[in-house]
This record gives structure tokens, sequence and C-alpha cells, in this order.
């Protein structure tokens, strides 16, 4: 009943949409002598603002169609090499072959948001990796006939991924999927599977969110499954391609994302209608090209959400050593190979100061001299991924760690 409220809602909203962007084209319009004057822009502004509070955002493209290296500017191509049923393996394959370049295979977070919120992070690893990633498709859209999706699925198509890619490659992932490719990378091991991971990049996981729990994590530790399952888990209505399917649906994601820093979000609305009154088109595209991203949400499939909050938030079955998979113990002992890295933001109020390194004890039987841990300071969760001290600080240090633990 939720997601058919909320589909009717948004397809209600549609005329509004449509008739304030005709006011705004009309009122910008060339032949508009009046469009530069202060009136002209408040009403553009006002106008701008409804279209965006009315707007149905879907997925957004990659925009990264070149790189530079060496001073050439390549062109990169968006190759499809595995397909499954609710994720695909994408290679950003460059116009010309980089020989002797390391592997890094981008693990996206499946959290409501799509692959794409990582454009910033990969676009750093472009002109000197080989750079892959989880392109996790919109739950709703993935037919019933497909199955269910649960942790363990996960898990699944990320060792399946690897094995696919082959020895000597290195993973990096950010947010949520830090715990299934700490059990990928176990089980790998345990296995002496030729494709283990060489190195393990975990930037702002919730590996034990026992540690400085924070308002997320009191969200999902403060209810239990059934009340979930009750309340947030909704079916698929039949205009969407997955009929059926058990979802929890990106709006209530996004929603509860939005209600934990309302105040911020909305002082941004409102100096991004300063900003367009004023002309200011630098700090106006910002802000679009943020919340074109931010807005844009996927349904995650129920079962795997389920398993994720009783596993991670409720149990905390990786931490305590008793987390299965298909039946079978998890072992974070086995992985002694594997070089392990984790990143965390001094004020991410998402995954708290600790979850995520966490990782490092858990791993007993990796030396020491394999494990490294970076806390960036001034930047909260976000920051950790995207950004300025990203760019600057964070991506250099995991280019670094790659490199001394690359096989040549």
């Amino acid at each position: 009943m939720l997601y058919q409220l909320n589909a009717t809602y948004m397809e209600s909203i549609k005329p509004l949409n449509s008739w304030v962007k005709f006011v705004r084209d009309f009122n910008s319009a060339p032949w508009n002598c009046m469009r530069f004057t202060p009136a002209s822009r408040t009403v553009n502004a006002s106008m701008e603002l409804m279209e965006r509070l009315t707007d149905c955002y879907d997925e957004p493209s990659w925009g990264l169609d070149e790189t530079i290296i060496k001073g050439e500017k390549l062109a990169i191509q968006y190759n499809v090499i595995a397909n499954k049923p609710f994720c695909n393996l994408l290679h950003f394959r460059r116009s010309k072959a980089q020989p002797n370049q390391p592997k890094v295979l981008f693990v996206a977070p499946l959290s409501g948001h799509f692959a794409t919120l990582l454009r910033g992070t990969i676009r750093e690893f472009l002109p000197d990796h080989d750079v892959y990633v989880t392109d996790w498709r919109n739950a709703r859209d993935v037919p019933l006939s497909n199955g269910e999706f649960h942790f363990d699925d996960y898990v699944d198509y990320l060792i399946e991924f690897l094995e696919m890619l082959g020895p000597d490659t290195h993973t990096i992932a950010v947010c949520q999927p830090c715990v299934p490719l700490m059990v990928a990378t176990a089980l790998m091991s345990a296995q002496n599977n030729p494709a283990t991971p060489t190195s393990m990049t975990l930037m702002g996981g919730p590996i034990d969110t026992r540690i400085n729990p924070t308002e997320v994590n009191d969200y999902a530790s403060g209810k239990d499954l059934e009340w979930f399952e009750s309340n947030v888990i909704c079916t698929v209505p039949d205009q969407y391609s997955g009929v059926g399917q058990l979802v929890y649906p990106g709006f209530v994601q996004l929603s509860g994302f939005m209600s934990m820093n309302l105040d911020t979000h909305v002082q941004k609305h409102f100096k991004f209608f300063g900003d367009l009154v004023k002309g200011d088109g630098d700090n106006a595209e910002a802000h679009r090209k943020f919340y074109n991203e931010y807005l844009a949400v996927m349904d995650l499939p129920a079962h795997y959400y389920l398993d994720t909050i009783r596993k991670v938030f409720l149990e905390h079955k990786l931490p305590s050593g008793t987390l299965q998979y298909r039946g079978q113990q998890v072992d974070l002992n086995a992985i002694t190979t594997t070089a392990l890295m984790t990143v965390e933001g001094e004020f991410d109020d998402i995954t708290g100061r600790g979850q995520t390194a966490a990782a490092l004890d858990l791993c007993t039987k990796l030396r020491k001299t394999k494990k490294v841990h970076y806390e960036q300071q001034g930047v909260g969760h976000y920051g950790i991924f995207n950004g300025r001290r990203y760019r600057e600080h964070i991506a250099p240090k995991i280019k670094a760690f790659i490199k001394k633990y690359e096989r040549t």
C-alpha cells in the first residue's frame, strides 16, 4: 500500500512539474527582454525550485566519458562484462590499453543510491588503474522470475566477479559492502582460491556497529526484525517490471537520510534559491549536481535488506564470530595474504569512528605489516569517498597502499 501511494502521488504531481517547467522556459525565452530583471530571476528561481521538488530523479549517467593519461585524452567505454539479475559488472575501458596497471574492483553499496554515487571516487583511479565496479540494478526492475536476493547471494556475486577478473585484483568497498567483501575474502582465502583479492580497502563500513553507534545504528538496532518486515517492506506494483518483488523502497531510505539532517537540506535549498536570484551560476550548478545524485534512489531486495539489518546491526554476527555463509562458519582468521586498509572520517555520522577499523583486529592471522588504518580529519561520511580531501589525501594513500602490495 505504501509503495502504491507513493507511486500514485508521484504520478499526480507530474502535471504541476510540467507546468512550472513551462513557466520557467517561457520566462527565460530569448525574446523576453525582462528575463534579466530581479523580478524575472525571482520567478525563474521559484519555478526551478518547485520543478526540482516535484521531479522524479532517474538513474544518473556516469559522466566519466574520458580521462587524461600522460597528457593524452582517452575515451572511456562502459563495458558490461558480467550480467547478473541484480547486478552488472561494469568495466571502464580506456580507448588505449595501459599495460601493467593494477586491477581494481570497486564494490559499490547496495543501500539505496545507484553505483554512480561513486563517480568521483572512481574518476581518481581511471588514469592509473584498470577499474571495475559492481553496478547494482534497481530491484523494482528485476522480474520476479529471477528469484530472491539474500546476503549470501551478494557474497556469491563478489566471488564470481573476482574469479572472472582473476588473480592480482585489488578491491575497494565503500560503506555497506565492507561486510560482504570481508566474508567473500575469508571464504576465498580458506579455499586458497587464486582469485583471492591482493588487497582490500574498506571505507566507512559498518564492521562493528557496537563501537561509537550513530543515529543510523540506533535506528536499526532500536527495533526488532519484525518491525522492519511490517513497516518498511513493500511489494512492487504492476507498473514496474519487478511487479510482485518484495523490496525496501528507495524513497523510504531517502526519507530517513533526509530527516537526519532536515535543517541542513532546507538551508541548502534556500541558499540555492538565493543563488539563482543573484545569478550565481556556479553555486547553483553545484547544488543541482549534488541533489541530482542524492535524490536518485533505487529499491533494495527485501531479503538482502533484512539479512543486513539482522546480521550487521541487530546481531553483530561478523565481529562476534558467529556469521555463517550457507550454513558454513565464516572464519576471518583465514585471511592471511590479503593486505587490509581501513579508512574513516573524523565526523562520519553514518558509520561511527572505529567501526571500520575493527576489521584490523578481527583479522588476527594477518601480519601487522599488511594492515593500515587512515582517518581523514574534517570529513563526514560522504567526504571519505568524494570531494577535495578525498582527491588530495585519501585517494593518493589508497593508491600508495595498492602499489605497495601489487604483485609484479
